[in-house]
Parts: C-alpha cells; sequence; structure tokens
C-alpha cells in the first residue's frame, strides 16, 4: 500500500482535510477510491474536501495579503506562477478564484497572488468557497470512478487470467506431447 492509501486508512477523514488544505488533489482521488470501497461516507468525504480546501485557500489568500511581496521576492518560481494569475484577474476576478484551484501549480500561488494584489476579502472568500463546491465533488468522483473502473477491470483481468492460463497450459500439454512423439518416433 502506498504511503499516501496508508495515511488515508489510518487517519480517514483528518487525512482529507489535511491534504485538501494542502494540495489536495491525490488525497481527495484517493478518498472518493475508499469511497467506492465503503470505506468512508461520500457526504462526508466531500464536506471535509470542501472544508479543508476552503480553509487553506483562505489561509493562502491571507498570506498573500500580508507577506506577498516577501514571498514572491524570496521564490521567484511562486512569482512567475502568480503572474499567470494576475494577467487574467483584472478581467475576471471571479472565475480566476473558482478556477486557480483546477490548475496545477497554482493552487497554493494563486490565492497568494489574489492576496497580494488585495481583493476585496469576502468576494475572494464567496468565489473561494463555490469553486471549492465545485472542484470537491468533481476530483472526488474521479477516485470513485476509478474504483468502478478498476473493480471492472479486476473482473475482466480474472477472466483474461484464467483464459491465458488454460492457454498456456494447454500449449504446455501439445509442446509435451509433440515432442513425445517425435522421441517415439525417432525410437530414443
Amino acid at each position: 500500500m502506498s504511503f499516501v492509501l496508508q495515511v488515508l486508512a489510518d487517519y480517514g477523514y483528518l487525512a482529507v482535510f489535511i491534504g485538501c488544505l494542502l494540495e489536495g488533489e491525490t488525497i481527495l482521488v484517493l478518498a472518493g477510491f475508499a469511497c467506492h470501497q465503503g470505506h468512508l461516507s461520500v457526504p462526508l468525504t466531500l464536506a471535509v474536501a470542501v472544508a479543508g480546501a476552503t480553509l487553506g485557500d483562505q489561509l493562502f489568500y491571507w498570506l498573500g495579503r500580508y507577506r506577498g511581496p516577501a514571498l514572491f521576492a524570496r521564490f521567484p518560481s511562486l512569482a512567475q506562477r502568480a503572474q499567470r494569475v494576475l494577467a487574467s484577474l483584472s478581467r475576471y476576478d471571479g472565475l480566476v478564484v473558482m478556477g486557480v484551484r483546477f490548475v496545477y501549480g497554482l493552487r497554493i500561488a494563486g490565492p497568494i497572488a489574489i492576496g497580494a494584489i488585495r481583493m476585496r476579502p469576502r468576494r475572494f472568500a464567496f468565489f473561494n468557497l463555490l469553486g471549492a463546491l465545485l472542484w470537491a465533488p468533481l476530483v472526488g468522483a474521479a477516485g470513485y470512478l476509478f474504483g468502478s473502473t478498476l473493480e471492472a477491470l479486476i473482473g475482466d483481468v480474472e477472466r483474461i487470467e484464467l483464459t491465458g492460463t488454460v492457454l498456456i497450459v494447454g500449449a504446455a500439454l501439445v509442446l509435451v506431447g509433440v515432442r513425445r512423439w517425435a522421441r517415439v518416433r525417432r525410437g530414443t
């Protein structure tokens, strides 16, 4: 079992919350898979994921609001990612707030950049919550559907494995039979 799956198995909803507080995609996909297996509740997992994702982005927003320029000076790669967010923010601020959580590499940089340019806190909180309400079921569903696909695939693999085993054993028996027949024919 991978480290993330083990953490999820050991700590359940706490792992989902902390994972979604940070980046979140990996833990939420695995939590969706755990829901499919019956280890976690779908509604509770989604509620915890929304809470963790919303709180995490709020924390990064406030970090950007108070320490954004210093963070950008210290971490140039963060500043480069933030520039991508800032370029779109002036025209589509609500959509950008909702969308940064869906773009790889911007989940942390996005809220920091938005906080650094001092978007109104209530406006950010509103669109942040909307984004989390969209994000959690979409990403969680990916893990849940992966579980369904994996379950179907395992059933197919079992059938393929049985067929393959029968074919291999059959081919081995034919090969043994042909060799014996060849030896008998040669008289050895």
